[in-house]
């Protein structure tokens, strides 16, 4: 089994190799996905949330992940607070998918920040997937962020380098969706397989 993370800067086009990886027959767990779930109502996080965040970030009963952002965005002290109700309990849930992984199964573990959380050693082997820039940018301008917005959260990122420095592959998505989806099959193909089974 093979315990793979993938991370890159946001509007690289993480989610979309994630998918592929999916297609062709491996194991997909998003981070953001746990982080969500570890604070949904009715859970120990959301109780510390709220105690420590107060109502002001609950909208119709569960945590509005909006106004946590923003609060957090603006406090250094209230990110590491949110931290560390959330990391632990990420962490303890992705142990879990991993004692329950089969011989020959190939986890890929889509993680944003692996590089500011200090978790490439956890895996086998780390992906980043790269692009340029204004190309990350337009992206995110056509999901609906602002420019402003965009910027804050890039600048709030490792660089591309530091992410290059710790991974075991570079994918670069520069292109078209084809281009991205050879490079992952390439790689699924001559690396992560072989390697899964040996």
């Amino acid at each position: 089994m093979l315990v793979v993370g993938l991370t890159g800067g946001i509007g690289a086009g993480k989610s979309m190799v994630a998918q592929f990886f999916a297609e062709l027959g491996a194991l997909v767990i998003d981070a953001d996905q746990l982080a969500r779930m570890v604070i949904e109502r009715g859970t120990e996080g959301f109780a510390e949330v709220l105690l420590r965040f107060g109502e002001d970030v609950i909208t119709n009963g569960d945590v509005d992940r909006k106004k946590l952002a923003d609060v957090i965005f603006h406090d250094e002290s209230a990110r590491k607070d949110l931290e560390a109700i959330i990391h632990p309990r990420v962490q303890a849930l992705f142990s879990e998918a991993v004692e329950d992984l089969d011989e020959g199964d190939i986890l890929i573990y889509e993680i944003p920040l692996l590089v500011e959380t200090g978790a490439a050693e956890k895996f086998d082997y780390v992906i980043t997937v790269e692009s340029e820039l204004e190309l990350r940018k337009e992206r995110l301008l056509k999901r609906g962020l602002y420019i402003s917005q965009i910027e804050k959260r890039i600048a709030a990122q490792a660089s591309p380098e530091s992410r290059a420095a710790v991974a075991d592959w570079v994918l670069h998505n520069n292109s078209d969706e084809d281009s991205l989806l050879r490079q992952v099959e390439n790689l699924w193909e001559s690396v992560l397989l072989p390697q899964s089974l040996g």
